[in-house]
């Protein structure tokens, strides 16, 4: 079926990941998105994790671009961190990051946000090097392919969590439902699920190129998990406080759920 949207697609027209990190979760003055994008994600991501029940060895990430601030908490209750990515570029800026190699890019001010949301804020602890030593694999994979990772296959997740990424390459809702599935087929009977996305959003810009988001709101999102077989134990929605004509979303959201047995 020919795509008649005029927006490019994250997954099939190239992506410039240091550019998208420089224009949605910089600490540069003008970086707008720093509550909706960043403290956001981070603040309730630290909650989810807390309460205890998401943990075990293996976490797989599925999330757009090269981000690693949704990560964090992860790290605490996750011995391995499998990353997955959809194209080289993505992958080579990551590995910039995990290398802690000159000119990469520089995510200190999420970190620093994380440790003063905790308790012992007063202890130093150098997340961004937990993480890394969290992050045991970094893989690329092929949305239309049966076993996404082939050649490779990965062990069964305790948990899959995926940032932005079903909105952005998901054409339409039943697009959405049929990348769901394929996320939730690397878990554990039992395993968990968390997804942040945008909502009621049909484009964001990266530079000069406009890309495609698929636009969709909370009740989507709800009985697409129902759908596919989840029980939803989290979920909170934040309306938009960014004034940016960059995108267009409406609402943030977070929300976790764990497959039936």
């Amino acid at each position: 079926m020919m795509d008649s949207s005029p927006h490019k697609f994250y997954h099939v027209h190239g992506f410039d990941s240091r550019q998208h990190l420089e224009h949605y979760f910089s600490d540069k003055p003008d970086m707008v998105f720093g509550d909706d994008l960043l403290k956001f994600p981070i603040e309730n991501l630290r909650q989810v994790f807390a309460v205890g029940h998401i943990k075990g060895d293996i976490l797989i990430d599925l999330s757009i671009s090269s981000i690693i601030h949704h990560l964090y908490s992860a790290s605490e209750f996750f011995k391995n961190i499998l990353v997955l990515k959809v194209n080289n570029r993505c992958i080579m800026e990551l590995k910039r990051w995990l290398d802690d190699r000159t000119g990469a890019f520089y995510w200190g001010h999420t970190s620093t946000f994380l440790q003063e949301k905790e308790e012992n804020s007063d202890q130093f602890e150098d997340k961004e090097g937990k993480l890394r030593s969290a992050i045991q694999h970094i893989v690329k994979y092929d949305l239309e392919k049966e076993n996404m990772t082939d050649p490779l296959v990965l062990p069964p997740a305790d948990c899959v969590i995926s940032a932005g990424l079903l909105d952005v390459i998901s054409k339409d809702q039943d697009d959405y439902i049929r990348y769901l599935r394929k996320f939730s087929k690397l878990l554990k009977p039992g395993g968990h699920i968390i997804l942040i996305g945008v909502l009621d959003a049909t484009f964001h810009k990266i530079g000069k190129d406009t890309f495609h988001v698929m636009s969709h709101d909370e009740d989507f999102v709800r009985k697409s998990l129902v759908g596919e077989g989840f029980i939803i134990d989290y979920c909170k929605v934040k309306e938009r406080t960014a004034v940016s004509d960059i995108n267009d979303y409406k609402a943030i959201i977070i929300i976790a759920a764990h497959k039936e047995k």
